[in-house]
């Protein structure tokens, strides 16, 4: 199905089951933990050995050479494969970093030998027992010493002379020179982990060539492939399986060393090797969200409406890297005629940079946000109302280019309304209870909304059941509700009478889980799917498709009314398709929009931050399901909270790693860190979107949040904090004085 028109009047519309709250289908599986997770599938082949994977004890450098006899002698030792065993293996095309094989070290953590025991213990034991001599070289691990060297990058990501990769639309300088009131800070974020509850597992098993594995993927269809591709083999004779995964946040979006050694370990061992990356690997060996320096620049009139505004970010990552896109949103969320957006990327020897939920404008937002807030004060105007004067409902760059829909206004007005905004003083540091110092702040809330090729099989059984099987995976967003709901609403079905099959790469490819795409443009594959269906099952009941109505189990049209599962009643109905997307990307900005809205409390004496209470006003689209679009929001509002106040990679700047490397050191928020939070989404429909007419939210509920807690603790306390995160140490010197 090509999706290149806006959508009309289709099935979806019913809401008979679409856009109801719905629990989650897979919950009670999750619960009571029958739901296995990568690490966890004993029986899916029998004899299991255990791989314990050993990383590189330098960041930058050379493996001389590698004693592995204690090892391979130690009890219960099946194999041991080392990095000096073979060449250096093929990179993905989603890799940025070599996987294994040969003596370069590109980070700390780089996979170098993986030893397979019949336990677990006996693995990490012998592990342990490798001597390897180093060659160690001078790395590059400071992002603010190398920006010296760091060289322009367009939008793309690819390298090109300043004049060719930044964005300029009008004369930037000339209209901030001339501008009556004018902001020009820095700021920056810190490199950041994804920090999932289940770290980085994977299965592997052979059998006549052909190579399984059961991990832990947001991308089936990627893994597989690029997984081919280091191995050298076909990919048909790769499958890859993956129904549930216990969160990944985009660590898990590319294939990892976890399932490299896994099937490497099994092949030289002639076993199925399990193997789970311990947390440290997770920090160092996987990728994380790269930190940031990050200048703006705003220019405005009296009247507050922006003139000039420039916004350049500054990241690092591995050669052939990419850069943090912290400057997206600063294209199309803010009028103003006079533009200027650039990237700068450095070579650092760190593990490797890449997606972390929202990449781009999660840490753009970080900064944007607080400048927008500074140049609110510098007007004497409100933060709300100056964001509102400064809507734009055209793309900046080019006013043709319309937005298909654009709620910001409404977002930011409504959540001010709920919030008691009217309540706030304006001056900061006046608003005292006790010895605790009580503050508001907000920030716009943005994400572009992207769609993705997708498709689905629907496969219709005499018993009248609806089973759909595609490659996406449910990586704790609720795909396999939503999945449902589609196929039941447009088979006229109970979502008793769906199943959903996901995450095996014998299943058609989907748009995979990541980007805030997955939820919109896989039930978009779906949908197209059970056009088909629908269309074959008239034809088998002889019905006219274009008259037919599915509802309550029947297919109907006129005063014929016939059992859905009567049209399989001699033979299985199926039918496949793929939603394809065309240009209407291209002829309407198609974006998400929020008004985020925070309140907190900072003690008087000794800078702590409690947060009191949060909101999210939400312009998303058609929202699928309700209750786990909610619990999305607030998994984001949660995040949000954790990269202002206390996440951040510590890095050691002499050895190139991540010294926080576990959940003890790399802290998170916890339930009772925050008191209260509430999400409201806005009525809407998108039908420029997808034939569901919905958008992503699951990452539009994280960019602002960080700088709405930032500002807030700005309106608390006067402190302007402009380096994430906010931690009490960057408070205690500006504290009024608590008399």
């Amino acid at each position: 199905m090509k999706f290149d028109t806006p959508a009309t009047t289709n099935p979806i519309d019913q809401l008979k089951v679409v856009g109801r709250p719905t629990d989650r289908i897979e919950g009670p599986l999750k619960t009571t933990g029958r739901a296995p997770y990568a690490y966890e599938r004993h029986d899916v082949v029998p004899n299991q050995a255990y791989g314990h994977v050993l990383g590189a004890g330098i960041g930058k450098g050379r493996v001389l050479s590698m004693d592995a006899a204690a090892a391979r002698a130690a009890p219960g030792v099946l194999a041991v494969v080392t990095t000096l065993d073979m060449p250096r293996l093929e990179k993905g095309k989603m890799n940025t970093a070599f996987l294994f094989g040969g003596p370069e070290i590109q980070h700390y953590h780089q996979a170098i030998a993986v030893v397979v025991a019949e336990s677990f213990e006996q693995a990490r034991d012998a592990a342990a027992m490798i001597q390897v001599e180093y060659a160690r070289e001078e790395g590059r691990f400071d992002l603010a010493a190398a920006r010296g060297q760091a060289k322009p990058v367009d939008s793309d990501g690819k390298e090109a002379d300043a004049a060719e990769a930044d964005d300029r639309v009008g004369d930037f300088e000339a209209a901030f020179a001339a501008a009556a009131v004018t902001l020009d800070e820095t700021y920056t974020t810190p490199d950041e982990s994804h920090a999932m509850m289940e770290p980085h597992a994977t299965i592997a098993s052979w059998n006549a060539g052909k190579l399984t594995i059961w991990t832990s993927t947001q991308m089936v269809a990627w893994w597989r492939r690029d997984l081919a591709i280091t191995l050298g083999l076909k990919p048909e004779d790769v499958r890859v399986d993956s129904p549930y995964i216990g969160g990944g946040f985009g660590g898990k979006l590319f294939l990892r060393a976890d399932a490299v050694m896994a099937a490497l370990g099994a092949r030289a061992a002639g076993r199925p090797v399990k193997v789970a990356l311990a947390r440290p690997q997770v920090a160092n060996n996987t990728t994380h969200r790269p930190a940031t320096i990050q200048r703006i620049r705003i220019g405005a009139g009296r009247d507050g409406r922006i003139t000039a505004i420039a916004h350049e970010s500054l990241s690092g990552d591995l050669p052939d890297g990419q850069p943090e896109t912290a400057v997206a949103q600063t294209k199309l969320l803010y009028a103003g005629a006079n533009r200027l957006t650039a990237m700068r990327l450095a070579e650092l020897d760190l593990p490797e940079g890449n997606s972390m939920r929202a990449p781009g404008e999660a840490p753009g937002m970080m900064a944007l946000e607080i400048a927008m807030d500074e140049m609110a004060a510098k007007l004497g105007m409100d933060p709300v109302e100056f964001r509102i004067v400064n809507d734009t409902q055209v793309d900046p760059a080019d006013p043709d280019r319309s937005f298909s829909q654009r709620q910001l206004i409404r977002c930011l007005r409504e959540g001010a309304e709920r919030f008691g905004w009217h309540r706030r003083n304006p001056q900061p540091g006046q608003w005292r209870d006790g010895h605790w110092l009580r503050g508001m702040g907000m920030a716009a809330g943005f994400r572009n909304n992207l769609v993705v090729k997708s498709a689905a099989r629907a496969r219709l059984g005499a018993d009248g059941i609806v089973t759909v099987e595609t490659d996406m995976t449910d990586i704790g967003t609720g795909s396999y509700t939503i999945i449902a709901q589609t196929a039941a609403e447009m088979m006229g079905l109970g979502l008793d009478r769906v199943r959903v099959r996901l995450g095996d790469s014998d299943f058609p490819v989907s748009a995979g889980s990541g980007g805030q795409f997955g939820g919109n443009s896989s039930t978009a594959g779906v949908y197209a799917a059970c056009v088909k269906l629908r269309e074959a099952v008239a034809q088998r009941l002889g019905f006219n498709a274009a008259d037919a109505v599915f509802a309550e189990g029947e297919v109907r049209a006129g005063n014929r009314r016939v059992r859905l599962a009567d049209a399989a009643a001699a033979q299985e109905v199926v039918a496949e398709d793929v939603i394809e997307f065309g240009d209407l990307s291209k002829r309407f900005q198609q974006s998400t929009f929020a008004g985020h809205f925070v309140e907190v409390a900072v003690d008087g004496f000794t800078g702590e931050v409690r947060v009191r209470r949060m909101l999210a006003v939400c312009a998303a689209g058609r929202i699928l399901n309700p209750t786990s679009a909610r619990s999305q929001v607030i998994g984001a509002m949660t995040m949000g909270v954790g990269a202002a106040l206390m996440e951040e990679l510590a890095v050691d700047k002499r050895h190139g790693f991540f010294v926080n490397h576990d959940l003890a050191g790399y802290e998170v928020p916890v339930h009772a860190d925050i008191l209260q939070q509430e999400v409201v989404f806005l009525d809407e429909v998108d039908p420029v979107s997808s034939p569901m007419k919905a958008k992503g939210v699951g990452e539009l509920g994280l960019c602002g949040v960080g700088a709405a807690v930032a500002n807030a603790i700005h309106h608390a306390t006067g402190v302007r904090v402009r380096d994430y995160p906010v931690t009490l140490d960057k408070l205690l010197e500006g504290l009024p004085e608590m008399a």
